[in-house]
């Protein structure tokens, strides 16, 4: 069986600032979160992803600058974004700090590409939304280019060309590990596929089983395109919240999650979510692992037989939930979770 990786992510939540007195500043935010990925670190998880967002929801809008905090006070965790929002800025850059994060923690960064959930960056940033799939094809390309060598020619239609320029620093050994982010969406799998990636899917809602065909698809394409099953790496992440008593864990999480997924929802048509949703959404068949470690535990066991993923990727320390609730739903996911479904799976 292949190397099996258990990682956390997470979008660095707040109360929206411009709310005076709710929640806490993204400076409190900040130091909560490295705190978490010191914690990660020293209870032997292998990833820690974070993400990008420029909204006054979410306190991180440039993952490398926290990574690179990250990466001095960690030791052996790999450090990726979660995701990039590769459309909206430069192939370059996004290299350039990655590899100065790839130094300062001796090897241990990696990039993971989308197009981001969001359209904020779009505007702020001076790209037109009618750009938005050309824009990531475009500057994907770029980035493998520049990720595999020093120097660099390349010409698009939305960005000035590059005519053999070096881009420095280069990462500690070789190349930065590059993920394709997706929704599921079945381009992105071909996408992944054709481009020899590794593909990271997010399954927030709905039921893992109904993105076994999006799966298959990029274990078909890439077979298409001369790789082997060995040769794939495919990962999974999932809202997870893990506690010692499964419905009081339940009962403690409920508040803060529905806020979350209302506040996002708003904007998108969603209905407000009820506990009766909620609870379909934590039961077997359902997306969320939110509960005890047992649920954990049977919930990835079942998505491995469904997927045969790599890498599974608890997003964690979502909406407002109190900082200490995070500190102990790591703790058991690191302690307890992990181990257990490596048992069950045969992986020493």
């Amino acid at each position: 069986m292949k190397k099996l990786e258990f990682g956390i992510m997470t979008f660095a939540d707040m109360a929206p600032e411009t709310i005076p007195g709710k929640g806490i500043s993204a400076h409190q935010r900040i130091q909560n979160l490295l705190e978490e990925v010191k914690l990660a670190d020293e209870l032997g998880v292998d990833v820690f992803g974070i993400g990008e967002h420029h909204r006054e929801d979410y306190s991180v809008s440039s993952p490398t600058t926290v990574l690179a905090a990250a990466a001095a006070i960690t030791k052996n965790i790999k450090l990726t974004s979660a995701v990039s929002v590769l459309s909206s800025d430069d192939p370059v850059r996004i290299y350039q700090q990655f590899a100065t994060v790839d130094l300062i923690s001796r090897g241990r960064a990696e990039i993971m590409a989308g197009r981001g959930s969001f359209i904020e960056s779009f505007p702020l940033f001076g790209y037109d939304l009618s750009d938005y799939n050309q824009l990531f094809d475009e500057k994907l390309e770029l980035l493998l280019a520049i990720n595999k060598s020093e120097k660099v020619s390349w010409s698009g239609h939305l960005r000035s060309p590059i005519h053999n320029l070096g881009v420095y620093p280069r990462a500690l050994d070789g190349e930065i590990p590059v993920w394709l982010a997706a929704g599921g969406t079945p381009a992105s799998a071909i996408r992944a596929a054709k481009l020899k990636l590794p593909l990271m899917l997010a399954i927030i809602g709905g039921m893992p089983a109904n993105f076994v065909p999006f799966i298959d698809l990029y274990k078909k394409t890439s077979a298409e395109n001369g790789r082997s099953a060995d040769e794939l790496q495919l990962g999974i992440n999932n809202h997870v919240f893990i506690g010692e008593n499964d419905e009081e864990i339940a009962d403690e999480f409920f508040p803060h999650y529905a806020q979350m997924m209302d506040r996002v929802g708003k904007d998108r048509g969603w209905q407000p979510m009820s506990r009766e949703q909620f609870e379909w959404m934590r039961s077997e068949r359902g997306s969320l692992m939110v509960g005890s470690v047992e649920k954990a535990v049977n919930k990835i066991v079942m998505e491995h037989q469904l997927f045969g993923f790599t890498r599974f990727m608890a997003h964690s320390s979502l909406g407002t939930v109190p900082h200490e609730m995070v500190l102990k739903s790591t703790e058991l996911y690191a302690k307890q979770v992990i181990p257990e479904v490596k048992k069950r799976l045969g992986i020493t």
